[in-house]
């Protein structure tokens, strides 16, 4: 194989590329005695069919396989040679070709430029550290006890009233009959969250232990048996204890109810968890200074063909005269989100950066467990659509990408409360909102910087052939 690069027009180029008849025919050669193996032909014994007798049957899908795999192996080794990296996929123009003939085609390339990452590693950023008051630990702790129930059941002629909570059976009927559902035992009531029936709660109002009461309801939209709805129950309740909620006692016993050693092993989980609630916002806020820095690295020429791509992209689900209107606008963002995947994406190749299907699906579960009771069909998504769990991928590799350039950087580390970590999640929701930053984000969501600016592997153009006989034996992949 012979290659020799042509037209250099800054980042294209054209390598020509020539494989002597020799070399194909011995492609070919290899072929026919792959074949040979698995052709049965009337007169000849399997393996023993000549080579003149299968050219004449297979030549033209045999050439055509052969041609197929030269391709692929010429071109792949002709970009590694050079050292050249394909923004996109290459265009290739076959010249000469043929049995018994030299194979010669040219393959137009656009490469990715080359860039700077050294800066990355003493990028400046700032890194919030929410210190937490033990006012808000306690007040947090005062509201957690708020909402444990503690019921403490009262005398028995101490008469129920909202808020309480009431034990009690019944036995149901309409027009007299019983119905399917239609008892209760030991139902627990809080009066006033009318959870139950409509209006039924009120009327246990006033009731003590071991009274009897008749309470009429009217049965839902949703009841069961369709021909009861709104139609109205008579419940014959029989009240069997009526509790009083008492105000939680914090103190260790409560702690080890909530799953911690004792009250100031909970003050510290509680801690953490206010501080984890902002931790999330404020690296997002870290991240996007970084991203900021990124697009400030200068960046020689962006391939054309990949702002194209972009730009279709962001226009999607625009009208053909609002996507003439913002394309201006479009190809400098195009710009300036490929320019900072490229950086991203070489700062990952340098750092032998990789994502694990096991961080794959650890994401997919995530979003799983934000989603309950949709999960089947955030799987069916996945499932049906490999783009969007490539996208899913590029986004986990973005985000490997983000945290290694923080664990590099020079962090500004900053001390804030509570209040100023709300202050600063503030403006910066505010800032996006008025810079518009909000469509950048569900832009941004189609196609992550390091996946729409991610070099493609070098697939060539195949050459168009006739498909090989089914007796044939294909080993090339397509």
């Amino acid at each position: 194989m012979k290659v020799t690069v042509e037209n250099k027009k800054g980042l294209s180029k054209d390598l020509k590329v020539f494989v002597d008849k020799e070399t194909m025919n011995s492609y070919m050669d290899e072929k026919y005695e792959e074949i040979k193996g698995t052709v049965n032909l009337k007169g000849f014994r399997p393996g023993k069919v000549p080579k003149e007798i299968l050219k004449r049957q297979f030549g033209k899908a045999v050439f055509g396989e052969v041609l197929d795999k030269v391709l692929k192996e010429t071109s792949t080794k002709a970009l590694e040679e050079n050292k050249i990296k394909p923004a996109g996929q290459p265009k290739l123009d076959l010249k000469t070709y043929g049995e018994d003939k030299d194979l010669e085609y040219v393959l137009s390339v656009t490469e990715l430029p080359k860039v700077e990452i050294k800066s990355l590693e003493n990028i400046k950023f700032d890194e919030y550290l929410v210190k937490i008051d033990d006012s808000e630990t306690d007040k947090r702790i005062k509201d957690i006890a708020k909402n444990q129930p503690n019921f403490k059941e009262v005398s028995a002629n101490t008469k129920a009233k909202k808020g309480d909570l009431v034990s009690l059976d019944y036995k149901a009927t309409v027009d007299g009959k019983d119905f399917k559902g239609s008892e209760g035992k030991n139902t627990q009531l809080t009066l006033g969250k009318d959870l139950f029936l409509k209006g039924f709660d009120e009327q246990l109002i006033g009731v003590k232990k071991d009274d009897e009461k008749v309470v009429e309801a009217t049965l839902p939209e949703n009841f069961p048996e369709k021909e009861l709805v709104n139609k109205i129950a008579k419940f014959n309740c029989k009240i069997l204890s009526v509790k009083q909620s008492e105000e939680v006692k914090i103190d260790d016993d409560f702690a080890k109810n909530l799953g911690a050693k004792d009250l100031k092993d909970l003050k510290t989980l509680i801690s953490k968890q206010i501080n984890d609630e902002y931790k999330n916002s404020l690296n997002q806020l870290s991240k996007n200074q970084i991203l900021k820095e990124i697009e400030q690295i200068k960046v020689d020429e962006v391939p054309e063909n990949l702002v194209e791509e972009e730009v279709k992209i962001l226009s999607q689900g625009m009208s053909e005269e609002e996507a003439k209107k913002n394309k201006k606008n479009f190809e400098k963002k195009a710009k300036t989100r490929i320019k900072t995947g490229l950086i991203l994406n070489e700062f990952g190749e340098k750092n032998q950066i990789k994502v694990s299907e096991q961080e794959i699906q650890a994401e997919v579960q995530k979003q799983l467990r934000m989603m309950p009771g949709q999960e089947k069909m955030v799987m069916d998504f996945y499932q049906k659509n490999p783009s969007a769990l490539a996208s899913l991928r590029g986004t986990v590799y973005e985000e490997k990408i983000l945290n290694l350039i923080k664990e590099k950087g020079k962090a500004n580390k900053k001390e804030i409360s509570k209040e100023d970590a709300e202050k600063i999640l503030k403006e910066a929701h505010q800032h996006d909102h008025d810079h518009g930053h909000g469509e950048e984000k569900k832009e941004a969501k189609k196609k992550s910087p390091t996946t729409s600016a991610k070099e493609k592997k070098p697939v060539t153009k195949k050459a168009k052939s006739k498909p090989a006989a089914k007796k044939t034996k294909k080993v090339s992949k397509k």
